[in-house]
């Protein structure tokens, strides 16, 4: 088999299929694209993802997939055996599903509207879309914290668990690099100790976004 991964470094959604690769114990080679060198918009990874966007896979003898949600599903169904990255029951299964759907959805574009003003640009942004973006992150942080338990967001790491660290992680990279749009207030207790067991799995470490170290 041989499994090339498209990513770059800090992207979301290319960090959850990271993440599932590696719970997966799959061989992969691993290709980083430079957002800032143009890579994404080069012909041949054009060829790959038309939408320019990571992440990206090619595997079997030249099958290309991108998005990261029927990436994640790909993996699952064409590589069943080793680690799951769904629960077993159905009912289980669909909620792994529907919280990483969920993170995709709303905390995403929520916390997109956030970098625009703040991480993305020169100079302070608009002071109503902070706060707005804000408002809407802190209602998404709310559910996130009713939803933990004391173990993993659906039984064991899933999808799920893979969907959703990445989001917060970026929120929480934003606040020490701008401490005065900083949301660590907002994160609860349950959430923490979450992020801390996904932070302690054996392969988190080899996923971290390159670009944040050091």
């Amino acid at each position: 088999m041989t499994l090339t991964f498209y990513a770059a470094s800090g992207s979301p959604f290319a960090w959850k299929v990271w993440l599932a690769l590696e719970h997966k114990r799959l061989d992969y080679e691993l290709k980083l694209l430079s957002l800032s060198a143009g890579d994404l918009r080069k012909p041949e990874y054009a060829a790959i993802n038309p939408r320019m966007r990571v992440p990206a896979i090619v595997v079997d003898g030249g099958f290309s997939l991108y998005e990261s949600a029927p990436i994640l599903e790909y993996l699952q169904e064409r590589y069943p055996e080793g680690p799951s990255l769904l629960p077993s029951d159905i009912q289980r299964r669909a909620i792994a599903r529907r919280i990483a759907a969920e993170a995709d959805a709303y905390f995403h574009p929520a916390a997109s509207r956030l970098y625009r003003q703040t991480a993305r640009r020169e100079g302070e942004g608009d002071p109503k879309e902070i706060a707005a973006a804000k408002g809407e992150l802190g209602e998404e942080l709310e559910r996130v914290e009713r939803s933990m338990t004391e173990g993993w967001l659906v039984d064991a790491p899933s999808i799920a668990d893979f969907a959703v660290y990445p989001m917060l992680a970026g929120l929480m990279r934003l606040g020490e690099k701008q401490p005065h749009h900083a949301m660590s207030a907002q994160f609860g207790p349950m959430t923490r100790a979450w992020m801390r067991r996904v932070e302690g799995l054996a392969y988190f470490e080899k996923c971290w976004p390159p670009h944040w170290r050091g």
